[in-house]
């Protein structure tokens, strides 16, 4: 059963492989409009994450700094996002090349990895963002030189402070569940591969069992 669902999990990917190979040749200017499309997509993530988990500071006397945060989280996210894809298309391509079953999946699972990784960037895209919003405040007040270079170790302040809320967030999960909710809606446009494999597994495994069909018929109704 696993090998023919990896056959039409094969089949599903390298259609999707072809799609994108379609767009990007008719396309003028395809990465620009892909990184645009990856801004775009983070900036909504964002206000969509800020809105639902901590409406108190969207619209409270906080909104001009959330405001201005999302410029660099949206830039920050979308060059992860584009890196990501990119790898991902080469990954798909070298595992669709390959013959055994076990190296396939191994060279789709390192989109796991993608998922992982794309937590600690959006820490880290937090971390930046926050000191360059706070960087262009400063001299935008006139502050003097010695007060900018202690504004750049807050950027140290800032670490540690997130790396506080993290640590506190594995070890009491139930008491900071909108920490949690935040990142996975932030981190949800890098996970975007990893989800479209899942997704294609289960299509092969339900067609193999005969009811992707059968699904397919109900969707038509």
């Amino acid at each position: 059963m696993l090998n023919d669902t990896i056959i039409i999990w094969r089949l599903d990917l390298n259609r999707l492989i072809l799609y994108y190979k379609n767009r990007k040749s008719q396309i003028e200017h395809f990465f620009i409009y892909l990184f645009i499309f990856f801004v775009i997509l983070n900036i909504s993530c964002y206000w969509f994450a800020m809105i639902t988990a901590f409406p108190n500071l969207v619209f409270g006397n906080t909104f001009g700094y959330y405001f201005k945060i999302q410029f660099p989280v949206g830039i920050l996210g979308a060059f992860f996002d584009s890196l990501s894809f990119f790898i991902t298309i080469y990954i798909i391509q070298k595992a669709l090349k390959t013959t055994d079953d076990r190296v396939y999946i191994a060279h789709l699972s390192i989109d796991v990895l993608i998922a992982i990784l794309a937590t600690f960037w959006v820490i880290l895209v937090f971390i930046v963002s926050g000191w360059v919003v706070s960087f262009f405040e400063t001299l935008n007040q006139s502050i003097e030189m010695i007060e900018q270079y202690n504004h750049e170790t807050d950027l140290l302040e800032r670490t540690n402070q997130y790396a506080n809320t993290v640590n506190d967030a594995v070890k009491n999960p139930i008491q900071n569940l909108q920490n949690i909710y935040f990142g996975l809606l932030m981190g949800m446009s890098a996970m975007i591969p990893t989800l479209i494999h899942f997704s294609m597994f289960c299509k092969a495994v339900l067609a193999k069992i005969g009811l992707w069909g059968s699904i397919r018929s109900i969707n038509n109704l």
